[in-house]
């Protein structure tokens, strides 16, 4: 994730939200078993074919709702890796708390010199199993509560 030429995610505005909302009903309605090639045409309608594969169309629909909804969206290729400020800011929380996860060994790291990467997939793994652990403590804290009548 962290490349020179990588920009920080930008809130949409509201005329790009607008649009976002409106190109994103409109592909969705393109995502069919049988779609054809997307046809893009520019305002001074030059256009060119392009195929577009359904799984990026489907990626277009999904990050154009998440811009309709007003949100910034990051793509990161499936095997990136994040500096431990870019996983804290991922799990909003600080760095020092990441660091101190890598070092009790609960979240994977490799070191690149003297500093720590982590694997994207092992972040979201980590980060999947520590809010199954907070919502099982939260059942049994529920459970009690209603067993002492609370």
């Amino acid at each position: 994730m962290a490349t020179a030429n990588r920009r920080p995610p930008q809130l949409p505005t509201e005329d790009e939200i607008t649009q976002a909302r409106e190109a994103s009903r409109q592909l969705a309605r393109m995502l069919t078993d049988d779609a054809l090639p997307l046809r893009l045409v520019t305002d001074d309608n030059r256009h060119e074919m392009i195929a577009i594969p359904p799984g990026a169309l489907r990626l277009f629909v999904d990050v154009l709702t998440q811009l309709g909804q007003g949100r910034a969206v990051t793509l990161l290729p499936q095997r990136a890796e994040l500096t431990t400020q870019e996983a804290a800011d991922y799990l909003n929380v600080s760095r020092p708390y990441v660091v101190g996860l890598i070092e009790q060994n609960k979240l994977p790291a490799r070191k690149v010199g003297t500093r720590r990467r982590i694997a994207f997939e092992d972040l979201v793994r980590f980060d999947e199993q520590d809010r199954a652990r907070r919502r099982a403590a939260l059942d049994e804290l529920a459970r009690i509560d209603q067993e002492l009548g609370l």
